[in-house]
């Protein structure tokens, strides 16, 4: 695996301007399509098969399997590899059955080599009307990269991705921290709509990027089933199910106050979700966006195509 460098980029420090404010108390309407307050976007994080793994020529095993958990690097963790691959065989299809059956559209957070190696399953999307975001090449840690590799393994994902689902890729969002070249990389390269690598806000917004603004779509780690397996944890898909419940209360509550529209990101793995009783969360969840008034699901890419549209600066 990549090593970070022992000393601090002094560019680094001024490469991405910090910002306290934001929206501030003057949180715009965001007047989402069919009079929704609340854009709810479920992000399917595809991963498996694009870990760290000593059978990719990594110096390591990865340790987000169903534990977290490393045994020694010169020996071949079988138990996380077959936790991955049950959301490659099976959680993977559960969760699209789901999105199926209830005619929902979501967003595909995928590794480009973990669609390669289950090329039914990219048919599957290539086939439906989700979208797809970029998630790197392989499911690694791009903040411990040059920025020539971390732009070639960024071409490479993006060709990759249109070959095997026929989307180009328009946002991206990375393992878990982006490194300070990612945006200029997005930029540069010209085809990007937005990047999702922050978790910084509950709306879009637009910033200032080497002259050029840059729209970006921020993630969520809080309404995430990473919980299952990060203090505080979920003890029972209840739990999650009950979080996501609240959330969304909460936020058409504030809109009907007259507190302005908000996002709703909520993220899931196809070998944490994809799990049956897991499942179910997700499941109760769908139904309750459903049936709620101020509340509906849409598209990562449709988010970003209509702020685009709307709130673009002049």
């Amino acid at each position: 695996m990549p090593q970070y460098p022992d000393t601090l980029d002094p560019a680094a420090l001024s490469a991405l301007p910090r910002d306290f404010v934001g929206y501030g108390r003057r949180t715009p309407d965001p007047k989402w399509p069919g009079g929704i307050s609340v854009a709810v976007n479920l992000v399917i994080n595809y991963e498996e098969g694009a870990e760290y793994s000593l059978l990719d020529g990594d110096d390591g095993n990865d340790a987000w399997g169903e534990y977290s958990y490393e045994i020694p690097a010169t020996v071949r963790d079988l138990g996380t590899e077959a936790a991955m691959e049950f959301g490659s065989r099976v959680g993977g299809w559960r969760l699209a059955r789901l999105l199926d059956d209830y005619g929902v559209k979501a967003t595909f957070s995928a590794c480009a080599l973990a669609l390669e190696r289950n090329r039914e399953y990219a048919d599957w999307i290539r086939e439906s009307s989700h979208d797809v975001i970029g998630h790197g090449w392989r499911w690694t840690e791009d903040s411990r990269l040059e920025r020539a590799e971390e732009k070639r393994l960024m071409l490479r994902a993006i060709a990759s991705i249109e070959a095997t689902t026929g989307q180009r890729i328009r946002g991206w969002n990375v393992r878990s921290f982006p490194s300070v070249n990612t945006r200029s990389i997005l930029v540069e390269e010209g085809g990007f709509l937005y990047d999702s690598d922050s978790t910084n806000d509950e709306l879009p917004y637009f910033v200032d990027h080497a002259g050029k603004p840059l729209l970006v779509v921020p993630y969520s780690k809080v309404y995430n089933d990473v919980k299952y397996l990060v203090a505080p944890s979920y003890a029972t898909p209840n739990d999650f199910f009950m979080t996501l419940k609240l959330a969304l209360d909460y936020l058409v509550d504030e809109a009907e106050r007259g507190h302005g529209g908000r996002m709703m990101t909520v993220g899931l793995h196809a070998r944490w979700s994809g799990q049956a009783a897991r499942a179910s969360a997700v499941k109760q969840f769908i139904e309750y966006v459903l049936a709620k008034k101020g509340a509906g699901f849409m598209r990562r890419l449709d988010i970003a195509e209509h702020w685009d549209r709307n709130f673009r600066p002049a």
